[in-house]
């Protein structure tokens, strides 16, 4: 069965993470969004990035991919969705009714804009196996105050909704009840404008910004493979998930 939809019509492309009730970010699903990124055209006003399920945007990138040999591959399919994304003239636009969590914040903390629900929960959690997680050391550090994101990314705390939006994570909050509907009414903000103008307006504020994420997440990437992922406690946290235990630090 496919783990993402991929869809369109007039205004906008969509690209629906379907494997509820977690969404998990495994190799497989990655492989699928690449491929549907790699679809998007300059031809609408928005790619919106969603979920099946109101339980969770995404819980995260599997940890079973982070073992052993495997992981070098979850981080470079990984990675490349968030690579193309950042080329993306188009605007994007994440829905999040539940949790996104790890992996699934940090997509959707890719996207331009991001619509949540009442119900909907960010954070990111990986410092409670062991690891952190490259493409929100690099988000955090960016979108948010210093002292906020190095919280967010020490702790694994999880924030709601409402503390999300005076964070500045998120845009809107909608009741979960008429989510869809009132999502695609801000929706419609962008809908009026023109197509062109709205990507030519985007391609300017990223000149302004001078993000060069592409190089950023490198030097990230690096210290996550070829020393994180080196230590004993990494690999003692990822192991203690899946055992379903408390992992057992040594500092190194």
């Amino acid at each position: 069965m496919p783990k993402i939809t991929f869809t369109s019509d007039a205004n906008a492309y969509r690209i629906t993470l379907s494997d509820p009730p977690l969404n998990i970010l495994d190799i497989a699903m990655l492989e699928e969004l690449r491929d549907a990124i790699a679809r998007v055209a300059p031809d609408r006003h928005v790619l919106i990035i969603d979920a099946q399920g109101d339980k969770a945007f995404s819980a995260g990138a599997s940890v079973q991919d982070h073992l052993g040999d495997r992981v070098a591959t979850m981080l470079e399919n990984f990675h490349d969705c968030f690579r193309m994304l950042a080329k993306l003239d188009v605007v994007t636009v994440a829905l999040v009714r539940g949790a996104a969590l790890g992996g699934g914040c940090e997509l959707a903390l890719a996207c331009d804009f991001v619509l949540a629900s009442d119900r909907a929960r960010f954070g990111q959690p990986e410092i409670n196996l062991g690891v952190f997680p490259p493409v929100a050391a690099y988000q955090l550090s960016r979108q948010l105050a210093p002292r906020k994101g190095l919280e967010l990314l020490l702790t694994g705390d999880s924030v709601d909704a409402a503390t999300a939006e005076g964070l500045g994570l998120i845009n809107a909050i909608f009741p979960i009840a008429d989510f869809d509907t009132r999502a695609d009414e801000w929706l419609q903000r962008l809908y009026k404008q023109s197509a062109s103008s709205l990507r030519f307006a985007k391609r300017a504020f990223r000149l302004a910004q001078s993000a060069g994420f592409n190089e950023r997440l490198a030097a990230v990437e690096r210290l996550y493979l070829d020393e994180l992922m080196s230590t004993s406690d990494a690999n003692e946290g990822l192991i203690a998930f899946t055992e379903k235990r408390k992992p057992v630090w040594i500092g190194s």
